[in-house]
């Protein structure tokens, strides 16, 4: 727990909780389904493992998680104290979307994009058997700018190393329209208009492909 603000009311005793550092943002993952260290990490990309290990032990010594070891495998599973969080998160998620400024370019990671991405597959749209989507985003470092998705039986992983399968189709966009795209704020069809985001491969996948993905879940809040 955080420091105390020494006040009865409830909204401060969460916030001695919540109000650290990455905290919110680990209940986020753990509450999209990432549940154990590795797949936490990938969506907190910039937090140190060693950060995350103890906000961890602090929501499990909170009892807005539990800690479920099998062996080797170990994961993190909200309490029904963590998952009553979802509300709360789902609308500060929809305020930032109203409120919140531009995002700067230090805002925009690939790394965090595809993990959002990979979980948001419409899994009925994509064609059957094994579906690798190569994206490049032209405007960063060389060590970030190739990413794979691949997408077989009902599930989707992001990788950063060339998998080795055969490419469906490949994705080449600007990060920051990419991002724009996802989140809601600029629609496929302007941005492949445009340039901005550009796929090629056969035609009739390289149609199809903007449909295999759904939209942020805060892509439908209504922007002021």
């Amino acid at each position: 727990m955080g420091a105390s603000y020494h006040q009865f009311c409830p909204v401060a005793k969460a916030m001695e909780l919540l109000d650290e550092r990455w905290t919110l943002l680990v209940v986020r993952e753990l509450v999209s389904g990432s549940e154990r260290f590795n797949e936490l990490r990938r969506g907190l990309p910039r937090m140190s493992p060693t950060l995350l290990s103890r906000r961890l032990h602090q929501l499990v010594r909170a009892g807005v998680v539990e800690r479920r070891v099998d062996g080797a495998d170990v994961r993190y599973v909200p309490t029904a104290a963590g998952r009553e969080l979802r509300p709360v998160l789902e609308a500060l998620g929809a305020w930032g979307v109203r409120w919140i400024g531009e995002l700067g370019d230090a805002d925009l990671d690939p790394k965090l994009l595809l993990w959002d991405m990979h979980r948001h597959v419409d899994h009925d749209a994509v064609p059957p058997g094994r579906t690798v989507v190569r994206f490049r985003f032209r405007d960063v470092p060389a060590s970030q700018r190739d990413w794979w998705m691949v997408i077989a039986g009902g599930e989707a992983d992001v990788c950063d190393i060339d998998p080795g399968h055969d490419v469906t189709v490949t994705v080449t966009a600007d990060l920051r329209a990419l991002v724009q795209v996802w989140m809601g704020d600029l629609e496929w069809a302007v941005a492949l208009r445009g340039g901005a985001v550009e796929v090629t491969g056969p035609e009739a996948l390289r149609r199809a492909a903007p449909g295999w993905f759904t939209l942020s879940p805060f892509a439908a809040v209504p922007r002021p």
